[in-house]
């Protein structure tokens, strides 16, 4: 699933060609996505202006005077730049056409994605308003998760990813996060210190930002606005490493299932 780096990097790639631009139409190939697409949408859209290009999440805004579209890319979905007119394939579900020529497209083949439309303010949308702060945001700091795990004994890394926590953090980043700042994924969140939890902060921030640079990880579907894959998968520690000795102290990287996901850690170097 993409994670909040390669959501921000596709971002970061569609913003010149979005914001500022007038969007000229948008095409609904298929509504059946994990939410349907509002009929609407089409007419309701046509003729906006996008006045910004947000993140909430891995959820993109696209602000216009009207209203917010709201894009998810799901469990595999890639949103991208392509020339108007460029035929669509079998899984591209939605293409916004900017008035310049430039078509966000949507391809989305397991259809977990998400194309919504909201006049209200996004962030109180019902899938944006329960999040947890932002990672980068001040607020996102050692008292915060201290506070927040106090009564919680679940796994550290199953509470790091929880949107209501902090928001945007996966899998990848969780496992990453947790061997940089040297804290077994297993230990109980309510057992881990203030200290501790600054390291961690510092880490999950460390972390995204680098993964950010590279462009995201790209191991399946996912690639950028400009369809190129990212490369942060080449600097993974622990991610999709069992086995192989750790690059710290050489130690077998140890794979375990945490909440039906995969779990990697060097037993020696987190504790």
């Amino acid at each position: 699933m993409p994670e909040l780096p390669e959501v921000e990097t596709t971002r970061r790639g569609l913003a010149p060609a979005v914001v500022g631009r007038k969007i000229a139409a948008a095409v609904v190939r298929n509504r059946a996505l994990r939410l349907p697409v509002p009929r609407h949408l089409p007419h309701t859209i046509a003729g906006e202006t996008v006045s910004a290009l947000g993140r909430r999440g891995k959820y993109l805004l696209f602000s216009c005077h009207a209203g917010t579209l709201i894009v998810h890319l799901g469990m595999s979905g890639r949103l991208w730049l392509v020339e108007r007119g460029t035929p669509p394939e079998p899984h591209d579900h939605f293409d916004l056409v900017m008035e310049s020529g430039a078509t966000v497209r949507l391809r989305d083949p397991r259809r977990f994605g998400l194309v919504l439309w909201t006049r209200g303010d996004p962030l109180r949308h019902a899938l944006l308003a329960a999040m947890g702060p932002e990672p980068f945001d001040q607020s996102f700091d050692a008292a915060w998760l201290y506070r927040m795990t106090r009564s919680r004994r679940a796994p550290i890394k199953q509470v790091l990813m929880d949107g209501h926590v902090v928001a945007g953090v996966g899998n990848i980043y969780a496992n990453e996060a947790l061997f940089r700042a040297g804290i077994n994924p297993r230990q109980a969140a309510n057992r881990i210190s203030r200290a501790r939890y600054q390291i961690l902060v510092e880490q999950v921030r460390a972390t995204l930002q680098h993964a950010i640079g590279a462009g995201g990880s790209s191991l399946r579907d996912y690639v950028g606005s400009d369809g190129m894959a990212g490369s942060f998968q080449n600097q993974f520690l622990v991610y999709d490493r069992g086995g192989i000795p750790c690059q710290r102290c050489s130690t077998p990287i140890a794979a375990i299932r945490q909440g039906q996901r995969s779990t990697f850690y060097c037993p020696r170097c987190q504790r």
